[in-house]
């Protein structure tokens, strides 16, 4: 996990995406269950909040069916 301190005008789906490279697999959705109170702050991020980044949970992919050869 890491820890991440927010600048001015920053959102929390800005964060993920800069951080992580994306904003799928429910990225903001991490964010914001690592850090409970972060959505009471809304949209816009005070700076100088500190946040926590957690090690995120991939999604297991199973394989596909094939219907024909």
């Amino acid at each position: 996990m890491a820890t991440y301190t927010t600048k001015a005008g920053e959102t929390v789906d800005y964060i993920a995406w800069k951080f992580y490279g994306a904003q799928d697999n429910r990225t903001v959705e991490q964010v914001l269950a690592a850090n409970p109170g972060l959505a009471d702050h809304g949209p816009g991020l005070p700076p100088g909040l500190n946040i926590e980044l957690p090690t995120l949970e991939t999604p297991t992919v199973k394989p596909g069916l094939k219907l024909w050869d």
